[in-house]
């Protein structure tokens, strides 16, 4: 593996860096993501800006108007997105709609009435996939999806689902065949929200300025045509999104925010005089930055190394999990 970046991402790096820095931290001072959609004010401008210079749609298909930037590239602009509060941590607006990769597996009307919408801006999506009793083990869910003719009915309850009070459908992942589960018996719909039975019953504020919700279906009725993919086919096109997602969003997002927090202690570091002396002079503050800046370095090779590694088609699906482990609990300790 060659460690060293490319021209053209060291030149899509400046370009993020500068982009973050001219227009993103400037808001900091004035607005929060707080739960809701990034206000039309700050997000159409912002918008205007990252398409005229490229920044739009990075991870969809060309043949839908992306830029359909590969996961090593996408998580270097990540790591640069990480370094401001302005954009919420789970759904990124600035950039282009944001389409769940998942819902490119739509075919014939649904692309009319789903993907294009989003991909237009006309319409929000959410991804219902964590439950109460199955979070980080998904294969576990028990909200059942049973055919009923030209239908499917829908009941069970969904957790944490970031961006559900403002969507106007959801991706719901539902058991088809309990037996089966992961291995073939787990099905994604496309469900609208204002379905007779879609219930959002409460928010849960979370440290991280989030408050997703729960949604509980009640007997929804959803017709076959909004299966996503194939029946039994859900948990397969959701894994490979979920891999991704760990990687450039959970590992180069924190390393954004850590190396963030290394420049405001280290600015902060020489400024603030104690008893004489800056603290930059106390050999304890010196080991802090020392440890912070090795943790940082380190976790950024090992988010390249496992993007690196899915671009060339390996299965890093277990190295992701480590990615999103060690580069979490990095930018805590560095924020520390």
């Amino acid at each position: 593996m060659d460690c060293n970046l490319s021209d053209e991402q060291l030149l899509l790096k400046e370009t993020v860096r500068r982009f973050v820095n001219e227009e993103l931290i400037p808001l900091e001072a004035e607005y929060r993501p707080e739960a809701e959609a990034m206000p039309d004010k700050y997000l159409r401008p912002l918008q205007k800006k990252a398409k005229s210079i490229g920044l739009w749609l990075l991870d969809i298909p060309k043949e839908y108007g992306g830029a359909d930037l590969d996961l090593l590239t996408r998580c270097v602009i990540s790591e640069e997105i990480g370094r401001t509060v302005v954009i919420p941590y789970r759904i990124n607006e600035v950039f282009g709609p944001d389409v769940r990769p998942p819902l490119l597996y739509c075919k014939g009307e649904q692309k009319e009435k789903y993907l294009y919408p989003v991909l237009n801006g006309e319409k929000r999506m959410c991804f219902a996939l964590t439950e109460p009793d199955a979070g980080s083990d998904p294969a576990s869910m028990q909200t059942r999806a049973v055919r009923d003719g030209d239908d499917f009915i829908i009941s069970g309850t969904k957790r944490f689902i970031s961006g559900a009070g403002y969507a106007q459908f959801a991706q719901v992942w539902a058991l088809t065949d309990p037996e089966k589960r992961a291995r073939g018996g787990i099905t994604s719909f496309l469900v609208d929200m204002d379905t007779p039975g879609v219930n959002l019953t409460r928010q849960q504020p979370t440290m991280m300025g989030d408050s997703p919700w729960e949604i509980v279906f009640d007997n929804v009725r959803v017709p076959v045509a909004n299966v996503l993919g194939e029946v039994g086919q859900g948990f397969a096109i959701t894994q490979e999104w979920l891999t991704d997602g760990r990687v450039r969003c959970h590992g180069s997002q924190s390393v954004g925010m850590a190396q963030r927090a290394l420049e405001m202690m280290m600015d902060y570091a020489q400024n603030r005089v104690t008893f004489g002396k800056p603290l930059s002079e106390r050999q304890i503050i010196q080991f802090m930055i020392a440890d912070s800046a090795m943790e940082i370095h380190a976790a950024r090779l090992m988010v390249h190394e496992c993007a690196w590694r899915y671009d060339r088609g390996e299965n890093v699906r277990d190295t992701s999990y480590m990615v999103k482990i060690t580069c979490t609990e990095m930018a805590s300790r560095v924020v520390d």
